[in-house]
């Protein structure tokens, strides 16, 4: 009885994961902080320095998906919720929806979309390079995240590619850390850091699992 009672509560969220309208939830829940930012920005209350205000937080909503994609399958594969996959390409999507905003933002509020003073500035300072690198890869990985893409490179290639994944969290990290070494505040920098590491070192053993069956 004890394990039927707790197996009810699993079996409830599968079929919740599994409803027709689940998706659509999502991704309205993955637009909100869209909204907040853009009502704030509308009705002037980003603070004193609006422009940093939005610049810093597409940042960080950037990294925050990142960790919600990076964490499904761990958590698809612990509580045996295989329904957690149908939400990976959407989030994956969102990691470059707000990631878009951050360069969109960065590119407006700082360089007045001077494409010229863009390209030097990437070229003059590292954490600005490290994230546009991370920026170019997570444009390679959103156009390839369609089932057209997968057929035309095949499923070996589309997986090999979408590893990359790994290098933008990295990179991503290091943008923060960098972003952040000229004010000496580390604290935010750390707790992602750890989150990614602990997501990555998950998977590591997984590998390591397979490779030794």
């Amino acid at each position: 009885m004890r394990a039927l009672a707790w197996s009810r509560p699993s079996v409830r969220v599968k079929t919740l994961l599994l409803h027709r309208f689940a998706k659509p939830l999502v991704f309205g829940l993955s637009l909100l902080p869209f909204g907040w930012l853009l009502f704030a920005a509308i009705t002037n209350q980003l603070g004193a320095n609006p422009a940093e205000a939005l610049s810093r937080s597409t940042g960080d909503w950037t990294l925050r998906f990142l960790c919600i994609v990076l964490a499904l399958t761990p958590l698809r594969v612990i509580t045996n919720t295989p329904a957690l996959a149908r939400f990976r390409r959407m989030l994956g999507l969102f990691v470059y929806f707000y990631g878009v905003l951050h360069f969109l933002s960065y590119g407006w509020f700082d360089m007045g979309f001077d494409v010229s003073d863009i390209a030097k500035d990437i070229a003059k300072r590292p954490f600005i390079l490290v994230g546009f690198s991370a920026f170019l890869l997570l444009t390679s990985l959103a156009l390839t995240s369609f089932n057209r893409a997968i057929k035309a490179l095949g499923a070996k290639r589309w997986q090999l590619l979408h590893k990359l994944v790994y290098v933008v969290a990295g990179l991503a990290v290091l943008h923060f850390f960098w972003m952040r070494a000229g004010k000496n505040d580390f604290a935010e920098v750390f707790v992602y850091a750890a989150v990614l590491a602990l997501l990555l070192g998950w998977r590591g053993l997984q590998y390591r699992k397979k490779k030794r069956s």
